[in-house]
């Protein structure tokens, strides 16, 4: 017989590990995504009159404005999963959702404040990942900025 207390103690957030699994898991959707968007440019590149095997030249705008659209297209893919049902398609194998700390379900503007700092971490070697291997509550450091959490269900 379990008691209400039991009942409404929290989960234990999600481990490093099966983060980064469900990490790698949505490298895959997110892939096809990216490969849309750059087949959409290499079109329009071509249709502005540029020959067929001429490639958008590194670091000029448009190749800022392509990664930036990849960028943002992983991003739209990320909350839209996370604000449906609060798991992407690479959450679901391993358990995981996301929430707010309260347990709630978190805002547009604080899912992408999340995916926001959550891109900042990778791109800093994955330290703010690396993060929770110190933290008491096992949080990234993004969970810990963004005020959200990742349950193991």
């Amino acid at each position: 017989m379990s008691t209400p207390a039991l009942a409404q103690t929290p989960r234990p957030s999600a481990m490093l590990l099966r983060r980064l699994a469900a990490l790698f898991y949505d490298l895959w959707p997110v892939l096809a995504l990216w490969m849309l968007v750059s087949a959409l440019f290499t079109v329009g590149y071509a249709l502005a009159g540029h020959a067929s095997r001429d490639n958008i030249h590194p670091f000029s705008a448009l190749q800022w404005l392509l990664w930036l659209s990849c960028w943002l297209i992983a991003g739209l893919y990320a909350t839209e999963s996370w604000k449906r049902g609060g798991q992407t398609l690479g959450m679901r194998p391993w358990r995981l959702r996301l929430q707010t700390v309260d347990g709630q379900s978190p805002s547009r503007a604080l899912l992408w404040k999340r995916y926001a700092l959550g891109s900042l971490s990778l791109l800093l070697a994955g330290l703010g990942f690396f993060w929770a291997l110190v933290d008491r509550e096992r949080l990234t450091l993004h969970d810990r900025l963004s005020g959200t959490r990742l349950q193991k269900l």
